[in-house]
């Protein structure tokens, strides 16, 4: 009887095999410290055929970022259900959010930590990925904002900052969440809301806080753009 041929695993599906293998291992041992060798072994293929798939490192870690953030922003983008209150798509978005760093710990080591720190080229590829989510978060805010005032025209720059600010705070809560034992998805989320949601609460309603007028007397009230927040 002749051998039996075993069935070829398709590309597709073996360059995902490689690319699983890679994450893993660059989000465990960091970009420096991973070898192909092992990145080979740990998908079950010879290291040849990575350099095949993949050409070199550099191109092998730069397809992990492309990978990771593309399925960070398409579970922030499917989390936020438009047809939700404001306060209620923030929330779903941040829970999709830290559910799923939680999900691929070394998918979000590799881009908010490993990325960043070892070249332009890589962190280029993830600067790109978070502008994608600020400004999701920003026309999020903006709707909301607009709708609360029935102003059309209210600029986005009143609300860009703190979509970046909020971006900013929950790249840093992701850190701390998936170091921090028992906390769990919905908690990072809910922590962000309380941190977050009474300042934007008060934008939707028109109240500003203003800073104090360095001019003057450091203690007396600053100029106002709109109603200050009582104090409470």
């Amino acid at each position: 009887m002749g051998a039996v041929k075993t069935k070829r695993m398709p590309r597709a599906v073996r360059e995902q095999q490689m690319l699983d293998a890679a994450v893993r291992t660059f989000g465990h041992r960091g970009y420096m410290a991973a070898s192909m060798d092992e990145i080979a072994e740990l998908a079950g293929v010879s290291k040849p055929l990575v350099y095949l798939y993949l050409n070199s490192k550099e191109d092998l870690f730069t397809a992990c970022i492309r990978r990771e953030a593309r399925a960070l922003t398409e579970a922030v983008r499917a989390g936020a259900r438009p047809e939700l209150p404001a306060d209620r798509q923030l929330w779903s978005g941040l829970t999709a959010f830290f559910t799923h760093t939680a999900r691929h710990p070394d998918g979000w080591a590799v881009l908010h930590l490993q990325a960043r720190t070892h070249g332009e080229v890589f962190a280029a590829e993830v600067a790109a990925m978070r502008a994608e989510i600020v400004a999701f978060v920003t026309q999020l805010i903006l709707a909301a904002a607009r709708e609360a005032h029935r102003d059309p025209d209210l600029r986005e720059a009143e609300v860009s900052g703190l979509a970046e600010a909020l971006v900013g705070a929950a790249e840093s809560l992701a850190d701390w969440a998936n170091v921090t034992p028992g906390v769990t998805a919905r908690q990072a989320a809910a922590t962000l809301m309380n941190f977050a949601w009474a300042g934007l609460g008060d934008l939707m309603a028109g109240r500003h806080w203003s800073p104090p007028d360095d001019t003057g007397d450091a203690d007396a009230p600053g100029p106002q753009s709109g109603l200050t927040s009582p104090v409470r």
